[in-house]
């Protein structure tokens, strides 16, 4: 499984890429709209939130 990560919903243009190209593959896309946009905030607070979310990606098997 490939897991796609993006703190808004751009990644989705990378997931569709992706699914084209390798249409069997299991994708998990985790927009992280909750914290979006993420150029305000603090450089520390986009770096926890950005190793939580990839945790998370890890989690679930991607």
């Amino acid at each position: 499984m490939i897991g796609i990560f993006d703190s808004g919903l751009g990644g989705l243009t990378v997931t569709r890429a992706i699914r084209e190209r390798l249409p069997t593959t299991d994708l998990l896309y985790l927009a992280d709209s909750a914290y979006c946009p993420y150029g305000p905030r603090p450089v520390e607070e986009i770096r926890a939130r950005t190793l939580a979310c990839g945790q998370w990606l890890v989690e679930q098997g991607s």
